[in-house]
């Protein structure tokens, strides 16, 4: 089966999670929106009032028939099919559990920036996005890396979830990947606080296929359009 992706072209944003499983499953898919003409096809995906379960967002997956939006839902269809997940219920609950607090997170470090409205310039809400993210360095970052190296650590200190790889590791490192770009500052004075999560990162940057992805056109560099940011006075 070719999946098609439906994101934004010119951003990792919440699709980048979808892409990092895509990509280490190894499997065929179509970044609909970034080739030619495909932003509009987006568009009209969106917009298409024929569609029975509409997404309200991207990212949604085409996967035949079927259409599965939200980032942390498609990350559940594909790590059932694709070996990126525990095959027992209890293990399956426990990675969706986890995804959707990486969804908190994310939401969390947006906010650092467009703490007001999104759809606000961020020149517009400079004053309140600098008393967020004093916040969110001295109290959200180290609450949610924390939990998810004690959360390693209780699982034998490799993995996120149960012996061997899933989803839950490709967007842990992808978090740390961000964060690192954004908040460079902060995370070089946590250095050493959270070892598993930064050998964790290491793991995966090194997986043969997400290498291969990482240094290929079709990762799209982190940019200040994305869920990450770096402007230098909220790293204060």
């Amino acid at each position: 089966m070719r999946y098609e992706l439906f994101y934004w072209p010119s951003i990792q944003g919440r699709g980048e999670f979808v892409r990092l499983a895509l990509e280490q499953a190894g499997v065929d898919y179509v970044d609909v929106a970034r080739r030619r003409g495909g932003e509009a096809v987006l568009i009209r995906w969106l917009e298409n009032e024929g569609i029975k379960h509409p997404s309200f967002a991207p990212p949604f997956l085409k996967a035949g028939k079927q259409i599965i939006g939200q980032t942390a839902n498609i990350l559940l269809f594909l790590g059932a099919r694709h070996n990126l997940a525990p095959k027992d219920e209890a293990g399956r609950l426990w990675a969706h559990q986890l995804q959707l607090t990486v969804a908190d997170f994310v939401v969390e470090i947006h906010d650092t920036h467009h703490p007001i409205s999104a759809n606000l310039y961020y020149e517009e809400q400079k004053p309140e996005a600098r008393r967020r993210a004093v916040d969110f360095r001295k109290e959200r970052l180290p609450k949610f890396l924390g939990y998810f190296e004690r959360v390693i650590e209780r699982n034998g200190g490799r993995y996120m979830v149960g012996r061997k790889l899933s989803y839950v590791d490709l967007s842990v490192f992808q978090i740390v990947a961000g964060l690192r770009y954004a908040f460079p500052h902060a995370m070089k004075k946590s250095s050493g606080k959270y070892p598993l999560l930064d050998a964790l990162h290491d793991r995966v940057e090194a997986l043969p296929g997400i290498t291969a992805y990482l240094q290929s056109q079709r990762r799209i560099p982190f940019n200040q359009e994305g869920i990450f940011r770096h402007y230098e006075e909220l790293d204060a």
